[in-house]
Order: C-alpha cells, then sequence, then structure tokens
C-alpha cells in the first residue's frame, strides 16, 4: 500500500478527532494492501487514558483480523508513537511504524509526553520494528496548529 495515501488516512482521521473534541491524532494499518483499523484519539470521548489512536487503531485491526499478531502489516501514525503505543506495536508484531510529527513537535504543543523516542524504544528492547520517520511532516505538525486553533482544544 502507497504509505502516503496512508499517512493521508490518518490525517483525516486526526482532523475527525479534532472536529469531535479529541486530540489531533490519527492512525491507520495497513496488510496486504488491505486498511484493517484506522482511528483518531478518542481519549476524551471514551475516558480511556489508553485510547491513543495508534491503540485504537490496533483494536479495530486485530478484531478484523482475529489475531494478536499483524506481522506484514504496515502502520501510518501522525505522531512518532509513545512508549505505550510503541510497545503494542512490537507485541502486535507489525513489521513498520511510518510518523509524520515527533514527540517534540507533540511537545511543543503542549501535550505531556514523556522524552523517550520511539527509536530508544525499539533499539533497547531490541524489537525488529522498522521505524520510518517524517512522512508529510509538515501536514502531520500542522494538525497541533488546527486543533488549537479549534474551539475544542483542551489541556492534554
Amino acid at each position: 500500500m502507497d504509505i502516503e495515501a496512508l499517512m493521508l488516512l490518518a490525517i483525516g482521521r486526526a482532523r475527525e478527532g479534532i472536529a469531535a473534541g479529541q486530540t489531533p491524532f490519527g492512525c491507520a494499518i495497513a496488510l496486504d494492501d488491505e486498511v484493517i483499523g484506522s482511528a483518531h484519539n478518542s481519549v476524551w470521548a471514551t475516558t480511556d487514558i489508553t485510547a491513543h489512536a495508534e491503540i485504537t487503531a490496533l483494536r479495530q485491526a486485530c478484531s478484523s483480523t482475529r489475531q494478536v499478531h499483524l506481522p506484514g502489516a504496515i502502520v501510518a501514525t501522525t505522531c512518532e508513537p509513545c512508549p505505550m503505543c510503541i510497545a503494542a506495536l512490537h507485541w502486535a508484531r507489525v513489521e513498520a511504524v511510518y510518523y509524520g510529527a515527533r514527540i517534540a513537535d507533540a511537545t511543543a504543543a503542549g501535550f505531556n509526553e514523556l522524552h523517550i523516542s520511539a527509536d530508544d524504544i525499539v533499539r533497547q528492547g531490541g524489537s525488529p520494528i522498522k521505524l520510518v520517520p517524517g512522512i508529510l511532516a509538515e501536514e502531520c505538525i500542522a494538525l497541533f496548529d488546527e486543533w488549537r486553533a479549534s474551539s475544542r482544544a483542551r489541556v492534554y
């Protein structure tokens, strides 16, 4: 699957989240050229602190495939995965994670991030996940501005 098309889907999900009063994060997962999960962050809507875009998309992907492991799956996420999300992606055994914005961009936008890069976690943990930063980065970073400009922005 074309990674930019998958990222555009993730960006679209993030915009849906912004419109719904959620934070500006989106994720899409594909396997064998088929989208098997896509979501936006829904922490506020669900009062579930683990309902990050990646976790929610993983739940969909695992449900749609009826598998907990997703070897060969590719993930496009609008921001570098946090430690919780990269761990879940590792445990799901996805092949690759492509992201746009960095953890530092989320921090600059006011999010309470842990300053541990996904790359550090993958490297130190010995994960085989391939990480590819900078996919449609400008568009992904712009989501933070769109979120701040919305009347629904909250402190995260």
